[in-house]
């Protein structure tokens, strides 16, 4: 109806800038942001002084991934009035955007200057001290913008993100509540709610607050993602499920962004050297820059160049990424479309996705398919159920002989394992068996919450029951939360297991973390989720890990990882047998202190470690695909398997 009024207003008088500014308001709030520049880009053609124009200008374009073009459209309006505390507030948002984060903060606190009652100005400086990490300075932000306007939704909900990455979830939750208390739409904080909840191992109501993002916002491809990555933790889920939740995504999201392929100009040279292009949000200290590390670090230069993509702020593994990397573009605030049309202009042969349905993925960007050929790999488990996405790097344990028909992607095998692991310089030492020195076997988990259900709960019970005077140490960013500490204290309670043998830690330094494993001497895997960086860790510490695979692609880490350190007598079969092998283990002293001793070592030389040889092999994985196109040989039509030993 507002659409329509102000455009009764321009047939009568198609120079009134006033109601080309309004009718972009509405085209916002209806999600329209490019009929909503041109509406403000009309008006402030008419009338060029017109400072609120410019300023809403500024934010469709910031809402559409174009902060540059937002930071120029602000700008003219401080030009035209500069104590426009709005347009100076914003201003420091897009700053944000681009990672200049300092300036970002000066823009906010000069708009605080002029204005300090100014609530919106007090929750933007908050976004921009959370991207300097100086949570506490954000917290307190937030909180001075809510004494000024207690119905802020936007400072509750940014309140409720900087508690989550405290790790105060609990609190968190709160926060979110209070922001859908005043807009029961608010689509981020139903999304956000269900992501506190899915931390905290509460997955159905996690998924709960997902679908109900989505039934307000049916386009929310992140909050569809989240479902998919939820449904991956769930007890009994299957690969079928999976593949029906994957199909739904395409289907909606992926699917009506065929119309944006176009043929590529890519020279078909088989021989030639490859551009391939990493993507991803989590180049650095993450799983998923462990597991890539190695591969740039050891990539034959004549044959590929890696040109990365990234969303991070920079930490030293970032930058150690950005030494080895022959080009490096910083995405941060680039949107989806804008990014796309970047790969495509770098003439990148090879795309490759270290995100999938993970947190901050860039899904949107394959769907618009701006590489010949596209790749998943790490970050997520498995299929992305797109039909961009042409290969799914597997090995020979995730995606057993047979299993392809449940991947979208073609299966691209690798030889050994489908990752790398490059442990951290500053890994101690293994040290001695810890029940050399305490006289019982101390059993853990440095799992994520969310991977530990009611059936890990019940045979952690099983096992801790038979192993006498046994412990048990569960670690986590978030493990000592209260709503975990109850969930899981109340399940092995029902189990008959006292509180005393229980250790629940928090967060802690990422080599004080590894240091604790000098303290247990068995790690427990979850299931259905089984560990994939945590397993490395373990092993690399000398810690043996027991596993139950599934017949997901999540199930199955640990199993490639122990079979690649040739440990495949920890795996068990089901379930008792999952429980037997670890009360085995724990009664067998000197195997323990065999394997205490010498798994760093084992490790070190196997497949799982050896970079040279990853690189060798993932390398020629992409010259045979690369050979599959040029030579015009379509594979996507038709999944099968390809292994790189055919290269």
């Amino acid at each position: 109806d507002a659409v329509a009024s102000c455009r009764a207003a321009l047939t009568i008088k198609p120079d009134y800038a006033e109601a080309h500014n309004n009718l972009g308001c509405a085209l916002v709030e209806l999600r329209r942001l490019d009929d909503a520049v041109a509406s403000y880009r009309r008006a402030v053609t008419i009338k060029p002084d017109y400072t609120g124009a410019h300023t809403n200008l500024g934010i469709a374009l910031k809402k559409l991934g174009r902060p540059r073009e937002a930071i120029a459209s602000y700008r003219r309006a401080l030009a035209i009035r500069p104590d426009y505390v709005e347009a100076l507030s914003n201003l420091g948002v897009a700053l944000k955007d681009l990672g200049r984060l300092d300036d970002a903060v000066a823009s906010c606190r000069a708009a605080l200057t002029i204005k300090p009652d100014y609530a919106q100005a007090h929750n933007n400086l908050g976004t921009a001290l959370v991207a300097l990490r100086r949570l506490d300075d954000a917290l307190a932000s937030y909180d001075r913008a809510l004494a000024l306007d207690p119905d802020l939704t936007g400072a509750h909900y940014n309140r409720g993100k900087t508690l989550m990455d405290l790790g105060r979830h609990e609190e968190a939750m709160a926060s979110y509540r209070k922001a859908l208390a005043i807009n029961p739409d608010y689509v981020e904080a139903h999304n956000d709610l269900g992501n506190a909840l899915k931390d905290l191992g509460r997955l159905d109501e996690a998924i709960t607050s997902y679908r109900m993002a989505l039934a307000i916002r049916p386009d929310y491809a992140g909050a569809h993602s989240n479902v998919a990555l939820t449904e991956q933790y769930r007890t009994g889920v299957t690969v079928e499920k999976l593949g029906s939740i994957h199909a739904e995504w395409e289907k909606q999201f992926g699917a009506p962004l065929q119309k944006e392929w176009r043929d590529h100009g890519n020279i078909p040279d088989p021989e030639r050297r490859l551009r391939i292009g990493l993507v991803s949000p989590n180049l650095g200290r993450h799983p998923v820059g462990y597991f890539v590390i190695g591969l740039l670090k050891h990539r034959p230069e004549n044959e590929v160049e890696f040109i990365c993509y990234s969303d991070r702020k920079p930490d030293e593994l970032t930058e150690r990424f950005m030494e080895l990397s022959d080009e490096w573009t910083d995405t941060r605030g680039v949107s989806d479309e804008a990014l796309s049309r970047r790969i495509r202009s770098n003439r990148i042969d090879i795309l490759i996705d270290l995100a999938g349905h993970a947190g901050n993925n860039r899904l949107l960007v394959f769907a618009r398919k701006p590489a010949p050929i596209q790749v998943k790999w790490v970050g997520y488990a498995g299929s992305t159920g797109l039909s961009a996405m042409d290969y799914l790097i597997a090995d020979y344990r995730h995606v057993p002989e047979g299993a392809e028909r449940h991947y979208s992607e073609t299966v691209m095998r690798l030889p050994d394992g489908y990752i790398c692991y490059q442990p951290p310089d500053y890994a101690p030492q293994a040290g001695p068996l810890p029940f050399e020195r305490n006289g019982f076997i101390t059993f853990c988990s440095f799992n994520n919450p969310a991977k530990i259900n009611d059936d890990v709960l019940a045979a952690w019970a099983e096992i801790l029951k038979a192993v006498r005077n046994s412990r048990l140490i569960l670690k986590y960013g978030n493990m000592d939360a209260e709503d975990n500490r109850n969930r899981i204290l109340d399940q092995f309670g029902a189990h008959g297991v006292e509180e005393s043998r229980l250790t629940l830690e928090g967060n802690s330094p990422h080599s004080e973390l590894l240091g604790r494993y000098n303290d247990v001497d068995i790690s427990l895997d979850t299931f259905p989720y089984t560990g994939g960086l945590t397993t490395c860790e373990a092993l690399w510490m000398g810690v043996p890990t027991i596993t139950k695979p599934g017949q997901t692609f999540a199930s199955r880490h640990s199993l490639s990882h122990l079979t690649n350190v040739g440990v495949p007598e920890l795996v068990a079969d089901d379930l008792p047998d999952y429980v037997s092998k670890a009360v085995e283990l724990a009664n067998d002293v000197p195997r323990l202190t065999g394997l205490r001793s010498g798994l760093r070592e084992r490790m070190a030389k196997s497949a799982l470690c050896d970079g040279e040889k990853f690189a060798t092999d993932f390398t020629s994985a992409m010259r045979l695909i690369w050979h599959e196109w040029c030579f015009g040989i379509e594979t996507h039509s038709n999944p099968t398997t390809y292994e790189s030993s055919q290269a």
